[in-house]
């Protein structure tokens, strides 16, 4: 069948042997409707799916690909990583580097651990927290995501203050009963929380700049509150820079809000694509780990030679005089040309970035919180994505995740995508 649609008999292979037939759930166009694209190549700003149709790229591998796809100078460093191994087991002069190049750009961190994913990252940041505090509860907030570890995967409780519950099957109520979920950016709450809690708070877990809401960032005010709350009641300030961390600026979102962390979680740009992640802080609180201190954490592929070796290069580029300031700059210009076809169509659209990363939504004003994100119109957000997919933009397949762009856009990518908007926008009917 020379003109069967490829993706479709892929699909069908990979929901026989993977469960949904992906291996991460936003995957699967569940949100959107559909059949995923399956990907077969990728080269600077654009991916290929299985039937060769390309696209321009603005999911990035969610985050990590800032310098777009295949960039020569990291091809070259793994390829000479991995002709001198895949794996040790045993520690590498690599891993210093890296560690060394990572507290370089990130001020409030003293030392670092590495490990391979983001989930790891954040559960151990939080396993760290407990153990130099000597306290159990935590708090996150609604829009918030750390990962798929069972005390973060919580949703909010019934009231002010109270204790979440279980957003997954096979997380017991015991495992949540620590964890507080509160309203985002919402400070009379944050206030509360504390006032009935503080001496048995552990930790406060953020975004600062949170794009698994789409893309929301913290007040000043309200991120301030979380400095000055946690300093006062003996509890940590833990960055979930995951996403944010060298995509938002150099310095992350601690260095765009100037807000001093006590630990940061690190993941997806660090690796250049490759599974790494980590989490840092003060030397005093890093000390805690094993093999020094009582916390214990480990991993086999942590600090990987070939990841290590992505990261590396990577953070070399990005380290470049001017990188941030364009890539900033043709992002505003996406976000911008966005709001100006939607208004054209007379479309609700708000959308606002900072460095490579960004996020629109289909209302008249910036969301500060879950619950306002959760408005969204979703039947219309659906015929915006599979719209720009006919035309070859490939955007998140669901309305709460945040969009990157690389080093690799150009202006002919960035005005294609707008006038694939323009187009699509005028099929959506008005308000």
């Amino acid at each position: 069948m020379p003109n069967a649609d490829q993706n479709d008999i892929l699909f069908e292979r990979a929901r026989a042997v993977i469960p949904g037939g992906v291996n991460s759930p936003v995957r699967a166009f569940k949100a959107v409707g559909g059949t995923p694209r399956f990907i077969r190549r990728a080269e600077g700003a654009y991916f290929w799916d299985a039937n060769d149709k390309r696209y321009i790229d603005y999911i990035g591998s969610w985050g990590p690909m800032i310098l777009g796809h295949g960039h020569p100078a990291v091809v070259e460093a793994v390829q000479k990583a991995v002709r001198e191994g895949f794996s040790y087991g045993a520690p590498t002069e690599r891993e210093i580097e890296l560690a060394e190049a990572i507290l370089a750009l990130v001020p409030s961190m003293e030392m670092v651990r590495l490990v391979s994913s983001g989930t790891e990252a954040a559960m151990s940041a939080l396993r760290l927290a407990r153990g130099a505090t000597g306290r159990k509860h935590i708090i996150k907030f609604e829009g918030c995501y750390h990962g798929h570890a069972d005390a973060l995967l919580v949703k909010a409780g019934s009231g002010l203050a109270t204790f979440g519950h279980p957003t997954s099957a096979g997380v017991p109520p015991e495992v949540t009963q620590h964890t507080l979920v509160l309203e985002y950016n919402n400070i009379a709450q944050l206030e509360e929380a504390f006032a009935l809690h503080g001496n048995d708070i552990a930790c406060l877990m953020i975004e600062a700049i949170a794009g698994n809401m789409n893309f929301v960032r913290a007040t000043p005010a309200f991120a301030a509150r979380c400095r000055e709350l946690c300093t006062q009641h003996g509890a940590l300030l833990v960055f979930d820079e995951v996403m944010t961390g060298f995509r938002v600026g150099l310095h992350g979102a601690q260095g765009v809000l100037g807000i001093t962390p006590d630990l940061t979680v690190l993941g997806k740009v660090i690796g250049g694509g490759m599974p790494l992640a980590a989490f840092g802080g003060p030397r005093a609180i890093m000390e805690q780990l094993a093999p020094l201190g009582p916390v214990y954490q480990a991993g086999t592929l942590s600090g990987n030679p070939v990841a290590t070796a992505c990261g590396l290069a990577t953070l070399k580029e990005i380290s470049k005089p001017g990188f941030y300031e364009a890539l900033a700059k043709k992002t505003r210009t996406l976000v911008d040309g966005l709001k100006a076809a939607a208004a054209a169509e007379g479309q609700p659209f708000n959308a606002d970035s900072e460095g490579g990363m960004f996020g629109f939504f289909l209302m008249d004003e910036l969301p500060q919180n879950y619950a306002t994100v959760m408005t969204t119109d979703n039947a219309k957000f659906n015929a915006l994505f599979h719209g720009l997919l006919d035309r070859g933009v490939y955007i998140a397949p669901a309305l709460y995740e945040a969009g990157f762009v690389s080093a690799a856009h150009g202006e002919e990518d960035i005005a294609a995508t707008i006038e694939a908007a323009r187009q699509v926008f005028r099929t959506i009917p008005s308000p």
